[in-house]
C-alpha cells in the first residue's frame, strides 16, 4: 500500500472538515493508500508536523482543509523533496482550486473521489513561493499573536517576522476582510456571501492612507492607499475571486494587481467584477503586471517613506493569514515545493 500522512485542521470550514473527514477516509483506503493521521491543536502546528514529516518515508504528505492548512504544510515542507497533496475542505480553498483539483460546493463535496484520484495518479509540480517580511501584527484581544517558525528562516530586519506564500499576499480592504473574519464577524455565514459581506463592512469603515511602493528595480512610487494591492501566484482568492485572472502556480513569477485611488462608491461597484475577474483596468486606476519583488511602505511627517508602521495599521494577509503589518517586503524564490495536482492546471 502506498503510504501518506493527512495533517487534519479540525477546525477548518467551522468544525465541518472533521465531519468531511469521515467521509475520505474509506475513500482513501479504497484507493490503496496506507493513512496515518495527524490533527493539528494550534496555529502553526501543521508547520512543525509536515516539517517534521519531510525526511521521512512518505509518499505524499497531505493538507487536509483550507488554504491556511494548505499553506502551513507548505511552509513545513518547502526546501524538501516530499510533494504536497490537497484534500480540500477548508472555506476558501484557492490553492486546490489553482492545481485542478475539485473543491467543495456549499456544504456538500459532490467531487471528493475526485480529489482522492489526483492523490493517486496526478500530476507533480514544482513550483516557487515569496518569502516575505514585515512587522508581526500583534496585541488583538481575541486573536493569538503570530509566532515566528524556524523553518522559515530569520528576519533581516530586528523585529520584523518572515512568512512564506505560495496562494498571495495582499494588503488594504482585502486584508480588514480577512481580520474581521479572523475576529469572528458573520461566523455563522460560509462561503463567498461571508466574504461579499465582510467586504461591504469593511469599505464602509475605510479610512485612505499615503503609501509609497517599489516594484522590482524600479523607481518608488507615492500613492493613496484606497483600495488594494495582491501579489498572487493563482487567480483566485477569498473563495472564487478573480483577483489576479490568469495567474497560475508554475508561471515563474508574482502577478501584481494594484487597485489604488478608488472611491467607496468604487469599491463597492468593484466587488462584483472582482469575483468575475474583468475588473482590470476600470476607472483607469486598476492594472496587473508581473513582478518579482515588491516593498510597501507608510509615508513619514516628511513625506519620504518611513521604517513605520501605517496608522492606523495596515495589515498584510500572506496566504489568508492577516499576520503582518507595514512596511513590508516581498521577494520571488524559484523551486520551493512540489505540489500534486490534476493532469492540467487552469491557465498553464
Amino acid at each position: 500500500m502506498t503510504r501518506i500522512a493527512c495533517i487534519l485542521n479540525p477546525k477548518a470550514r467551522d468544525g465541518l472538515s472533521a465531519k468531511q473527514w469521515d467521509k475520505f477516509e474509506p475513500a482513501l483506503a479504497e484507493a490503496g493508500f496506507e493513512v496515518e493521521l495527524h490533527n493539528t491543536q494550534y496555529p502553526g502546528h501543521a508547520t512543525e508536523i509536515a516539517h517534521s514529516l519531510s525526511s521521512g518515508d512518505h509518499d505524499l504528505v497531505v493538507a487536509v482543509g483550507g488554504d491556511g492548512t494548505v499553506h502551513e504544510v507548505a511552509s513545513g515542507l518547502r526546501g524538501s523533496s516530499t510533494t504536497l497533496g490537497i484534500l480540500p475542505i477548508g472555506t476558501g480553498n484557492d490553492y486546490a482550486r489553482a492545481h485542478g483539483i475539485p473543491t467543495p460546493k456549499g456544504n456538500k463535496f459532490p467531487e471528493m473521489q475526485g480529489a482522492v484520484d489526483i492523490l493517486v495518479s496526478g500530476v507533480d509540480r514544482r513550483v516557487g513561493a515569496f518569502r516575505v517580511e514585515g512587522p508581526p501584527a500583534k496585541g488583538h484581544k481575541s486573536i493569538p499573536d503570530p509566532e515566528h517558525h524556524l523553518v522559515d528562516g530569520e528576519p533581516e530586519v530586528s523585529g520584523n517576522m518572515v512568512r512564506w506564500s505560495f496562494l498571495e499576499i495582499d494588503s488594504g480592504v482585502t486584508s480588514a476582510v480577512n481580520r474581521m473574519k479572523n475576529e469572528g464577524k458573520f461566523k455563522w455565514i460560509r462561503g463567498q456571501l461571508k466574504y461579499q459581506l465582510l467586504g461591504i463592512r469593511a469599505i464602509f469603515g475605510w479610512r485612505n492612507q499615503p503609501g509609497w511602493i517599489k516594484i522590482d528595480d524600479e523607481p518608488g512610487q507615492k500613492f493613496t492607499f484606497s483600495g488594494l494591492f495582491c501579489m498572487s501566484q493563482c487567480q483566485t482568492f477569498g473563495g472564487g475571486f478573480k483577483v489576479t485572472p490568469g495567474a497560475y502556480p508554475t508561471q515563474g513569477h508574482g502577478s501584481l494587481l494594484m487597485a489604488f485611488g478608488l472611491s467607496k462608491l468604487q469599491m463597492l461597484l468593484v466587488m462584483g467584477p472582482l469575483e468575475k475577474g474583468t475588473h482590470v483596468g476600470k476607472w483607469g486606476k486598476i492594472s496587473m503586471r508581473n513582478a518579482t519583488r515588491l516593498e510597501v511602505r507608510a509615508l513619514g511627517e516628511d513625506g519620504e517613506p518611513s521604517n513605520d508602521s501605517h496608522n492606523p495599521t495596515m495589515f498584510v494577509n500572506v496566504d489568508g493569514e492577516a499576520v503582518l503589518t507595514t512596511p513590508i517586503s516581498m521577494a520571488y524564490h524559484e523551486d520551493q515545493l512540489s505540489i500534486r495536482g490534476a493532469a492540467s492546471i487552469p491557465n498553464e
